[in-house]
């Protein structure tokens, strides 16, 4: 009973008896009711409220990203729609990203470029990030648009950006007081950014004047092309693409000044090598890159990576080959720091459940500050490394039983069974399962230890899996929890289960015993 002295109050809000609260008793039915109340729940309630230092600068935190925001369904055909928007946004999304490209009647239009994805308009995204944007987090929201669009609908863009953002809009730097180059979450606070490239503004002489604004422009055409061919790699083979003869020729983008200019803190630019970036990216220019080719310089410059990611923020997105909208495992990326890891929100499966998990802490604001083994210049870290620390933490889990677990339509009784997965660094990342039960889903009883070995828990993730075993080597997904091991609280303690979607299954439940040391 030494959880119910952290509960204050706990006696009197169970409604206890008389002779009960006398005796400093409890009743059954009482215990029942605290063992699956909030104060017993395996997420520890101090973090559902922000609680993070939120004045380090932006390099210093995960930001919630999606990709192809827009859409509701697959690459190719899929609907968009604005609610995707508005969904991402009440899940404490903070970067959202918008493929802008021209429409007919001078109205820029949202969507999937080269692919049968309807579109909406550009005013009308802008619009309702305008109405959503602070509904769940007082925190800066980063609005990345991948933007094909011509000169003339690019001024249009920018003139719905002043008019309908208004004062939420950041169109200059601020006078920041923030340890490091970029400004904070609470300097930003309440304020819509948006990431786009911008035009080079160096100091001129009279004589070079014309020729070093032509140098800049021309420039800035080419850089950031990966996040150009985002749209361009998710086209079908049998698409048509160029013209003949210009296999090698890239349509150029050049930035309008009206919307260049509203770009400040969020400069796109392209990705050459670490080298190249410590020599001559500036604080306020960040990289975009496919999946591919983040995940081999993460193998490959493991600590490098890292070393970039505490100077520059870096957004890493699926491969263009993902053209059903699967996601790839984001810890993959936050294990080497990088902050933009964007997926498709309306994919449901284990990356989202890992997304889920690690921005339900910190209040679910969006911003999760970075553990220290990713922002300290005074060591180095590669997640690639087996050795992290001399004395690994030590977690034992006890899966003891399940409670009001949801039947299938058949209306069948379940045969469960749980997985525990924990996802961190590749020696940090296992599996343990308990036996199945047979024909028990109001009440499976499993009491099965599982011990885990996490030599860096502060990226680590616990993921509770709840399934059903259809056949010898089949099963079928029940429901799931995901916390953050570092939110992770000890003793006996209640898992609340959700489904696919991330909605809560209450009363579905497990019943566990935490301890780590």
């Amino acid at each position: 009973f030494n959880q119910l002295s952290e509960s204050r109050g706990v006696f009197s809000s169970l409604l206890l008896p008389p002779p009960a609260k006398e005796k400093r008793s409890m009743t059954f039915e009482g215990f029942l009711r605290y063992m699956e109340s909030k104060d017993c729940c395996v997420f520890d309630q101090a973090h559902t409220s922000v609680y993070q230092d939120m004045d380090q600068s932006l390099p210093s935190y995960f930001i919630s990203s999606s990709h192809n925001t827009y859409l509701t369904g697959d690459q190719l055909v899929g609907k968009s729609h604005l609610f995707a928007y508005v969904s991402a946004l009440r899940k404490g999304c903070r970067c959202l990203e918008i493929d802008c490209w021209d429409g007919p009647d001078m109205e820029p239009v949202v969507y999937h470029g080269y692919t049968l994805t309807t579109k909406i308009l550009f005013k009308d995204v802008i619009t309702t990030v305008e109405q959503h944007a602070f509904e769940v987090s007082a925190y800066p929201v980063i609005l990345s648009l991948e933007n094909h669009c011509s000169k003339e609908q690019q001024e249009v863009m920018a003139q719905y950006l002043i008019s309908i953002l208004g004062d939420k809009l950041l169109t200059a730097p601020l006078d920041h007081s923030t340890t490091g180059d970029l400004p904070s979450p609470n300097d930003l606070k309440y304020k819509i950014l948006i990431k786009n490239k911008k035009l080079k503004r160096e100091t001129k002489t009279e004589d070079a004047e014309g020729a070093e604004e032509s140098a800049d422009e021309g420039e800035d055409e080419e850089e950031d092309e990966d996040e150009e061919d985002e749209d361009q790699q998710s086209k079908p083979k049998f698409w048509p693409t160029r013209k003949a003869g210009s296999k090698k020729k890239k349509k150029k983008v050049v930035v309008a000044e009206a919307l260049s200019d509203l770009v400040i803190y969020t400069r796109s630019v392209k990705f050459v090598s670490f080298s190249h970036s410590k020599d001559n990216q500036n604080c306020y220019e960040n990289t975009s890159m496919a999946e591919k080719k983040a995940r081999k310089l993460a193998k490959a410059s493991g600590l490098d990576f890292v070393q970039h990611n505490q100077k520059f923020l870096s957004r890493i997105y699926p491969a263009g080959s993902r053209t059903s909208s699967s996601n790839f495992n984001p810890q993959e990326f936050w294990n080497v720091g990088s902050q933009l890891v964007a997926l498709n929100f309306q994919s449901l499966g284990l990356p989202m459940d890992l997304n889920d998990g690690r921005f339900q802490d910190n209040g679910g604001c969006g911003y999760i500050l970075k553990p220290v083994v990713l922002t300290s210049s005074q060591r180095s870290f590669d997640p690639s490394c087996s050795q992290h620390s001399l004395k690994p933490t030590h977690l034992l889990l006890k899966v003891i039983s399940g409670s009001n677990l949801p039947v299938p339509r058949s209306g069948k009784a379940l045969d469960p069974f749980v997985r525990v997965e924990t996802h961190g660094i590749a020696c940090d990342s296992h599996r343990r399962c308990t036996s199945t039960v047979k024909n028990n889903s109001l009440g499976p009883y499993w009491d099965a230890d599982m011990n885990f070995s996490i030599s860096v828990p502060e990226l680590c993730l616990i993921r509770f899996c709840v399934k059903d075993q259809t056949g010898l080597l089949s099963s079928e997904f029940v429901g799931q929890y995901t916390v953050p091991f570092t939110s992770l609280k000890k003793g006996y303690r209640w898992v609340p289960l959700r489904s696919r979607d991330g909605c809560s299954l209450d009363p579905a439940s497990l019943f566990v015993f935490v301890w780590y040391s």
